[in-house]
């Protein structure tokens, strides 16, 4: 084990983390929030609850930066056995919410195993894609990896909750491509991708199918599937450069646009913020990726830097998907934006990411002084 030099800690990805959630925050308290009457409790307000989860979060974040990576490497068994224990007993006894059975735990502190699941199995694959260039012409790393990750993407997607089995897979996907693995081994999972497709389709939930032909043919919506998106695009069109300011967005704070607090905070970020307070997010984000990219290529080993890069997949991916929804650029897929997003469970998972980040930073290589980059 390497011990940690404290002298490298990333303060920038650090402190980008805590901006994203503190504009979460806010914007959480702008588009959801009513104002406390003196004799009701602050955990009534769902920005407070995310506060409150947020320093857990980065609490148990700084635990797992100070505690070597490769300790959880070495108990990937563990880690497998326990995130499968945690998906299969949700589809048992697990609580249902928004149609789909994802949450366990009471409903104060209901913890959503999938989020979870989506972090832990990020070391599950480093540990097996970690290897030599030499082992990775073999199939063997990539076929096992692909048979540890089909169990869990399929017990997501039993719940159901397409979306989450989605961010699984790709992470799977990119952390393969980015371990090395031979084009002709990638190239077979292509294949396979599209024999199987017409079987993936007709096994899609019928909510799910709907989902995507609105998107392909919005203009055909009996169901009214698309109001939520027109009331997106209204929200991110109405904002102009400077937005209409903090609880003076029409389309949130009179309720036309649903489910604001979580997969739409973007378009509230952006009517009441504006094209400069979209802009400012981005770029926070970019930020965010680079300072990750940053510390996997400095990773003192083939493990520690697909750790990082598998965090760094998973945010990319779920920031595209959640932006392209935003704006009608891809089906709505329920996925929340990270860090901004309303849900203590995703809020958690995310913070848990970025402290095995840390932890790699910590033991990284190269000169001290790159840590203030």
């Amino acid at each position: 084990m390497q011990r940690p030099n404290y002298r490298r800690f990333d303060s920038v990805l650090f402190v980008t983390t805590l901006t994203l959630i503190l504009i979460g925050g806010v914007m959480i308290y702008s588009s959801y929030d009513v104002p406390l009457s003196s004799n009701e409790s602050l955990l009534k307000s769902a920005a407070a609850r995310q506060m409150f989860v947020a320093a857990g979060g980065i609490a148990l974040s700084m635990l797992l930066a100070f505690i070597d990576y490769h300790v959880f490497i070495s108990a990937y068994r563990w880690i497998y056995l326990f995130s499968l224990t945690l998906l299969a007993f949700t589809l048992i006894a697990g609580h249902t919410s928004f149609g789909a059975q994802s949450w366990l735990g009471p409903e104060a502190i209901r913890l959503q195993p999938s989020e979870l699941s989506k972090v832990l199995m990020i070391v599950v694959l480093a540990r097996f894609l970690g290897q030599s260039p030499e082992a990775l012409e073999s199939a063997k790393p990539f076929l096992l990896s692909a048979l540890l990750v089909a169990p869990p993407v399929i017990l997501i997607y039993l719940q159901p909750d397409l979306g989450t089995a989605l961010i699984l897979f790709v992470t799977w996907v990119g952390m393969d491509f980015l371990a090395g693995v031979r084009w002709r081994h990638m190239a077979l999972l292509a294949g396979a991708g599209l024999i199987g497709a017409p079987f993936i389709w007709f096994k899609l939930k019928g909510y799910m199918r709907e989902r995507i032909l609105t998107f392909l043919f919005p203009g055909q919506d009996p169901s009214g599937m698309s109001y939520n998106i027109n009331q997106a695009l209204i929200s991110i069109g109405s904002g102009g450069l400077w937005g209409k300011g903090l609880l003076h967005g029409t389309q949130s704070q009179l309720y036309f646009l649903r489910v604001r607090h979580t997969d739409f905070i973007f378009s509230v970020l952006a009517e009441e913020l504006g094209f400069v307070g979209a802009i400012l997010l981005l770029a926070l984000f970019a930020l965010l990726i680079m300072r990750l990219i940053h510390i996997a290529l400095s990773a003192p080993d083939a493990y520690g830097r697909l750790v990082v890069a598998g965090v760094a997949t998973m945010l990319v991916i779920q920031i595209f998907i959640n932006l392209g929804m935003n704006a009608n650029l891809l089906p709505v897929t329920g996925l929340p934006l990270p860090l901004v997003s309303y849900g203590g469970s995703s809020l958690l998972a995310t913070l848990v990411g970025l402290g095995l980040a840390q932890s790699v930073a910590l033991r990284r290589k190269g000169p001290e002084s790159e840590s203030l980059l």
